[in-house]
């Protein structure tokens, strides 16, 4: 009884100590790994012309937020033709309806900022259903540099949402 009631309440300790994690994040600067955080507060904005994003090319994984809703979230990059573009896969399966309601979000406001090597970025993101061409090109960069296995395909059918990101207007 005794190993019952120790194990009931290192499990409650465990508990207690992921809520505590996953709501303390929501308060802080970015996410912690897969965890969402609260808005990208630190980094110097960019403020020259639009980059050639060819320098994030090989970099895995990049920080960013909506605007509204304002929490950020760890994602894969992909870079084609100079510009930025991120992917979200299990659109259609139970838990991407549960885990990922960013990419709706998105279509409802687009205004983005990401943050990439300590310094932030105001970006659109802007949803791509139909360009073929690139997204072959998207679906080859994110299976070569993840070892995916996405098709372009995945866009008509609804399981991957492709977006790319946009420069933002100042005025948006």
């Amino acid at each position: 009884m005794k190993i019952l009631m120790w194990l009931a309440g290192a499990i409650g300790v465990a508990l207690l100590a992921v809520v505590a994690l996953v709501v303390g994040a929501r308060f802080g600067d970015g996410p912690i790994t897969i965890i969402p955080g609260g808005q990208l507060e630190s980094g110097e904005w960019f403020t020259g012309p639009e980059p050639d994003w060819t320098f994030a090319r090989d970099i895995m994984e990049m920080e960013f937020q909506l605007v509204e809703p304002p929490r950020s979230r760890t994602t894969w990059l992909q870079v084609h033709d100079k510009k930025l573009y991120i992917v979200s896969g299990y659109m259609n399966s139970t838990l991407g309806q549960i885990w990922k309601q960013w990419p709706a979000q998105a279509l409802q406001d687009g205004r983005a900022v990401i943050r990439l090597d300590g310094k932030r970025y105001e970006r659109q993101l802007v949803r791509i259903l139909d360009d073929g061409p690139v997204l072959e090109a998207i679906t080859a960069e994110v299976n070569r540099k993840y070892d995916a296995a996405l098709s372009a395909d995945m866009a008509n059918s609804g399981d991957a949402w492709f977006f790319v990101l946009e420069p933002r207007l100042k005025t948006q």
